[in-house]
């Protein structure tokens, strides 16, 4: 199938990949190069990066308006039979979608967590399993037609990073099975259940607080949930740390500790409301690099009774 392929996010490159070996793509579409990272320089999206590296040939098309009549008209120009979208960053119109099959991969088992972080919403909410949906594109966020899905467990140290890297290798063999079951007149979609919808809202700074009052199973998966970006920052006596992945500790006395005390130094044992424990697995130095909570110990030397706390983000 000639595949028009929408998408800017790294979430979306393994996909790109694979389809780029099964079936022709004519032209991918991503969002205009903007100013980013030290410097604000002017770069592209990742996915331009990548194609320009690795699809040589193909066109990149990096419209400020993908709806706009000369996109729609270059768009249309490529003779597509598919589009996917994965990650894009603009909303396609009716006038764009007409007559063509388009569907979108979601990392999360719709209809549970649409919208903006449905990864960070899965473990911010204690869920135990997700996955990818692929579906139709429909007017409403999120809300096509099912043409397949995979699930996936979240382990209690899972990391936003770990499942993003996973779901986007999963996601892409789902894609070419939706794409290829399409060509072959086999594919079967169900809708929605609407009344099982939640919404995952976009992450920001501000969620990345850090309050040893709270029950450390909560900790747990915020600590988790915004790692790597934008990751929990605190203050370990003098030392600044992002905190990258924990987990709980049950099976460690508190022995009314106050919220905030380092108990066992070589284990990263932290005391936390109610008589919990939390266990600091991996940790981020400021200016140095990510490493277990056993390396870093070795090199500080805390000691038992350090405060940690919550650092501004």
């Amino acid at each position: 199938m000639r595949t028009v392929f929408f998408a800017s996010s790294p979430f979306a490159i393994p996909t790109l990949d694979h389809l780029a070996q099964r079936c022709e793509i004519p032209l991918i579409v991503s969002q205009p190069d903007r100013p980013a990272g030290r410097g604000s320089r002017i770069r592209p999206t990742p996915v331009t990066q990548w194609a320009h590296e690795h699809l040589a040939g193909t066109p990149v098309l990096k419209p400020d308006d993908v709806n706009a009549p000369p996109s729609i008209a270059r768009i249309r120009a490529a003779a597509p039979d598919a589009f996917v979208v994965i990650a894009y960053g603009q909303k396609l119109s009716p006038d764009l979608l007409s007559d063509v099959f388009a569907i979108n991969l979601h990392a999360s088992l719709l209809p549970r967590w649409r919208g903006a972080a449905p990864i960070h919403a899965a473990i911010l909410a204690g869920d135990t399993r997700t996955g990818n949906t692929v579906i139709t594109l429909a007017e409403r966020m999120d809300a096509g037609l099912i043409c397949a899905q995979e699930s996936v467990p979240i382990d209690t140290s899972t990391t936003t990073g770990d499942l993003h890297d996973l779901l986007a290798r999963q996601g892409a063999p789902l894609v070419a099975r939706v794409l290829e079951e399409h060509a072959r007149g086999e594919l079967h979609t169900t809708p929605q259940d609407e009344s099982l919808v939640t919404y995952a809202r976009k992450i920001s700074r501000a969620d990345a607080r850090l309050d040893f009052s709270e029950p450390a199973d909560l900790l747990r998966r915020r600590i988790n949930a915004l790692s790597p970006r934008p990751g929990v920052l605190a203050h370990l006596g003098t030392h600044q740390l992002k905190l990258l992945r924990a987990a709980t500790a049950p099976d460690v006395e508190n022995a009314g500790h106050e919220p905030g005390t380092l108990i066992d130094p070589a284990e990263g044992i932290v005391s936390c409301a109610q008589g919990g424990t939390l266990r600091l697995l991996e940790v981020q130095p400021a200016g140095g690099r990510p490493m277990p909570w056993s390396d870093f110990a070795r090199g500080r030397r805390p000691e038992i009774g350090t405060r940690i706390s919550g650092a501004s983000p």
